[in-house]
């Protein structure tokens, strides 16, 4: 298929690389003009403005960090420059949505873009940087029948799981923040845990070796929390801002629908530490520092 790729971050990367592997043509743009570049290897052609990159594209894929970054790169204006997605897009085209943005937005999107005859395609995923080189996904997906039944062949080259949770957009991005809640709170409590080894005068290192074979593992504490004992908090794979936007998103939502999150709402506020910590930019394992300090 041919796919314009807008977003080169940490995910946007593989995922695209990912894709022009499988066999797609793939034109990506990115603000930061060398990191498609680094990728001209792989098979995918970079783009200098987003016109060029979703010019006949078939599929616009966006995989940006926040709600006001997809506006920007579908409407112009902003670090996306002047000119957006939106004012190229024809009828047929879907658009899927792949960032962790929430409901509200997307289901704006969708709205405004039917009246160019372009559909909304929800796709937040999961999994992390390993994942997507690989993959190895879950993409939570969720729009009208006919263009989730076109995106298959995407979904199929960067996914290990896509099911289809809902049949409109905004669907999704539900789904996604009910696993963003799950993942910012295991986190928290890997680096509350292991905080807490060491306050107790164990080796942080042996504790989550020990633990990790346990009914105390979980996929965060495994992963996360080898990075927190080796304290690689540079080597970006998400970073810890991710998690303050995206519990931000969780509480807010949470607030919308009436519903109690205290584990959530506890867990915002350690990442926003760690943002006022200036910890913003590096790994989310970072959190473990939040913790540490505050004995």
């Amino acid at each position: 298929m041919r796919v314009g790729w807008l977003g080169l971050g940490a995910m946007g990367a593989p995922m695209a690389t990912c894709l022009a592997r499988a066999g797609h043509s793939v034109r990506a743009y990115d603000i930061a003009p060398e990191r498609a570049a680094a990728l001209a290897a792989d098979g995918v052609r970079g783009a200098e403005t987003i016109a060029a990159a979703v010019d006949g594209a078939e599929v616009v894929a966006i995989m940006v960090a926040t709600p006001d970054q997809v506006e920007q790169v579908l409407f112009g204006n902003g670090a996306a420059g002047p000119a957006g997605a939106a004012g190229m897009l024809s009828g047929g085209t879907v658009v899927m949505i792949m960032a962790t943005v929430g409901p509200d937005i997307v289901v704006s999107l969708a709205d405004q873009l039917a009246g160019q005859g372009a559909a909304v395609v929800d796709a937040p995923v999961s999994g992390g940087v390993q994942r997507a080189a690989a993959g190895d996904l879950l993409i939570m997906v969720s729009g009208p029948a006919g263009p989730v039944a076109r995106v298959q062949p995407l979904l199929g080259a960067l996914a290990r799981s896509a099911p289809v949770v809902g049949p409109s957009p905004g669907d999704g991005q539900r789904m996604k923040l009910v696993n963003q809640l799950l993942c910012g709170v295991h986190i928290a409590a890997a680096a509350e845990a292991l905080a807490f080894a060491e306050a107790l005068g164990l080796a942080a290192a042996d504790c989550w070796q020990v633990l990790r074979e346990g009914a105390a593992a979980s996929f965060m504490f495994d992963d996360r929390g080898a990075r927190m004992v080796a304290g690689q908090f540079g080597q970006v794979r998400s970073a810890m801002d991710i998690f303050v936007k995206d519990m931000g998103l969780v509480s807010a939502a949470a607030e919308q629908a009436g519903a109690s999150a205290p584990l959530a709402a506890v867990a915002r506020q350690l990442y926003e530490q760690g943002h006022e910590l200036g910890l913003g930019r590096l790994d989310d394992s970072a959190l473990i520092e939040v913790l540490r300090t505050s004995r």
